[in-house]
């Protein structure tokens, strides 16, 4: 166990923000201060896909986009506190398997004494007393196998499954110097490190898988008289306003527990991020959530249409199993499947994809243009009499001109991602290379940006731009987005089909969609229609990958002069890079690919993936000893060449 600086979670809350902070696999001078055991099994919910072990009371102004169960959940009325769920029975003996959800399991788990379990019975909540008589360990399997007292029968242990396992919150074990409950940060005041200014308190405590989050309300604000009694609310002030502080040593340096409050040192602009541009009523939120809930339940209802077309109705099984809360995460896994993709994924599937081989990439498919290697010094650049200079001039124009728009992706696939300080100076390097070269370029127009973020990580990304002054960029045309995510689907064979794995009752096995959810991203809440409706005609798609840094405007004014509607760059001698693509499309070829998404290229990787089933109304752990399970990736490039023209594809091949 840590003892730097660590948190071990025994609350509830878990729900994390949609566009919050970022984790880029944090530098090193971020420190999660979390700790979780390698045994704890973490539960991912997505966008709308994961929920808190109990929902937050205080409406949130993000979206929750990623989050991890708490390693010690919820305390209840009665002092107690969740450590696992009943998945299944085990045996003839009335023995049963439980899914742990603590740091502690053999403590848990192991030692006998009293527990309580937690059921839902008619509509309500009930929590009785057990005596546990003995508890292994499930060899091989992430559960533990438990013999409760007067639990002597298969029909007795099934009236258990999906129960809570509890324990006394006062049996919590002590931790040494510098680690945390979540739940005992929870009301704590915060204060400005500097001046000693009061910000708010700590309502909850989140955790998004990079980081954890302290969801801190802001203080009211102090009043000012308007002249005829009545106070009002300083322009600057905000009345409960929630906002997320990374709890991170770096930000948060010093914890009191003694006295209930931490000093925070938050980085230029953390704590203005977030923030509702202004006040409702409380009559006005309530429509706001009551219209909300409507429009989930509507996309629930059309999401679980999709999957009973597709033959996938073993998802909703969770349905009849656990609490409010764990439904509510089923619900927004299925609501968070991109039906789009994962439909014309299944149906192709299992048909062979030709793919794209490298001779054919330069014969007479494209319109090439080979760059020379002096062209890439930055001296043969300026020659104003080099044919590529030329084209260089016209991208950068363009780009001067607020016709282009650049979506960068960093992902875990990038391979800077095994390093955090790699993968930050590489992103540094890309950004500030995308703007120097539009630093001598007078009443430009800046250059909207988006950003592909790994899951969970958002709000790392947004604190690195805030911390370099959103490198150059117009903060207000910034947007931060997750990658998406595609179901794991099983290997069949002559008796059975395809079908979405799950990871718990309530939760599907997903993977990255891969470089083709881009579109998707884009596509969304009419991101295209909007930037084209301010003059952009191109989209630059770009990744960390430092050898296109210098050729990416070479490349957009080339596509531009050949008005083609795709711009592809290569190393030569080598295959595309599928999961770092470098490419321009036009705006009219991106529409046309949002409106063609049948004719996406899908690839598949077979691996052996744990999962659970429901067998004769029992949960069973399936633990595989060879490769049972599909991971679809959709490739950018294979998908834009079978849909766009080959006249109209442009290729620029980078020496070594």
């Amino acid at each position: 166990m840590q003892t730097a600086n660590s948190l071990l979670c025994s609350s509830n809350v878990l729900a994390p923000p949609q566009q919050s902070f970022l984790g880029l696999n944090r530098p090193a001078h971020v420190r999660n201060r979390l700790h979780l055991a390698a045994s704890s099994p973490s539960r991912v919910r997505l966008s709308s896909r994961r929920s808190p072990a109990q929902p937050p009371q205080v409406a949130s102004p993000l979206q929750s986009s990623a989050i991890q169960e708490t390693v010690e959940t919820g305390t209840t009325e009665s002092g107690l506190v969740e450590v696992g769920y009943i998945s299944s029975v085990h045996g003839l003996q009335g023995e049963i398997c439980v899914k742990s959800s603590t740091d502690f399991p053999e403590l848990r788990f192991s030692r006998t004494g009293k527990r309580w379990l937690k059921q839902r019975v008619l509509g309500s909540e009930t929590i009785q007393e057990v005596e546990l008589v003995e508890g292994r360990g499930h060899s091989g399997q992430k559960s533990w196998i438990l013999k409760f007292e007067g639990i002597n029968n298969v029909d007795q242990a099934e009236k258990l499954v999906g129960a809570a396992l509890l324990v006394r919150e006062e049996d919590r074990p002590e931790l040494e110097e510098g680690e945390f409950y979540t739940r005992d940060l929870v009301g704590m005041r915060v204060f400005l490190k500097e001046s000693g200014e009061p910000i708010g308190t700590v309502v909850n405590v989140y955790d998004s898988g990079a980081s954890d989050l302290l969801h801190v309300m802001l203080d009211s604000p102090a009043h000012d008289s308007d002249g005829v009694g009545k106070s009002k609310p300083t322009e600057t002030g905000a009345t409960n306003h929630l906002i997320w502080v990374p709890f991170v040593e770096a930000i948060v340096p010093h914890v009191d527990m003694d006295r209930g409050e931490m000093m925070i040192t938050p980085p230029k602009g953390l704590l203005e991020l977030n923030l509702r541009s202004h006040e409702k009523s409380k009559k006005e939120r309530r429509q706001l959530e009551w219209k909300e809930r409507k429009k989930l339940q509507k996309r629930l209802i059309a999401a679980k249409k999709k999957l009973c077309e597709l033959e996938q109705q073993h998802v909703f099984h969770g349905f009849r199993y656990g609490d409010k809360t764990q439904t509510s995460l089923l619900a927004d896994q299925i609501v968070g499947v991109n039906s789009k993709l994962f439909q014309p994924a299944l149906q192709s599937i299992d048909l062979f994809s030709q793919r794209w081989r490298d001779d054919a990439t330069r014969t007479d498919i494209y319109d090439a243009l080979t760059t020379s290697e002096n062209y890439l010094t930055p001296l043969a650049r300026m020659d104003k009499q080099c044919v590529n200079s030329v084209f260089e001039e016209k991208g950068l124009h363009l780009i001067s001109k607020g016709k282009v728009a650049t979506v960068l992706v960093v992902t875990d696939s990038a391979k800077e991602a095994s390093d955090p300080s790699i993968l930050s100076e590489s992103l540094i390097q890309t950004l500030e290379c995308t703007n120097q070269k539009l630093v001598k370029v007078e009443d430009r127009v800046s250059m909207p940006l988006l950003v592909i973020c790994p899951a969970g990580e958002i709000p790392l990304f947004q604190m690195l731009f805030s911390e370099n002054d959103h490198f150059g960029f117009d903060s207000d045309k910034v947007w931060f987005f997750e990658e998406q995510m595609m179901p794991v689907v099983s290997c069949p064979d002559e008796q059975t089909r395809r079908k979405i794995l799950m990871q718990s009752p309530w939760e599907m096995l997903q993977s990255p969609i891969g470089s083709g959810g881009i579109i998707s991203v884009i596509s969304s809440e009419s991101i295209a229609d909007n930037l084209g409706k301010i003059g952009v005609d191109y989209f630059q798609i770009c990744s960390t990958n430092r050898q296109f840094l210098n050729t990416r405007t070479l490349l957009l004014g080339y596509v531009h002069s050949r008005e083609a509607d795709m711009g592809i760059q290569v190393l030569e001698d080598k295959l595309f890079s599928e999961e770092s693509p470098d490419v321009i499309l036009s705006m009219s070829f991106l529409k046309k690919l949002m409106t063609e998404t049948n004719k996406f290229q899908f690839n598949t990787t077979l691996k052996p993936k744990a999962h659970i089933e429901l067998v004769n109304k029992e949960w069973v752990d399936v633990i595989p000893s060879s490769p049972n399970s599909c991971e679809i990736r959709c490739s950018l490039l294979l998908s834009c060449l079978n849909i766009c023209a080959s006249d109209k594809v442009c290729l620029l091949e980078i020496p070594e």
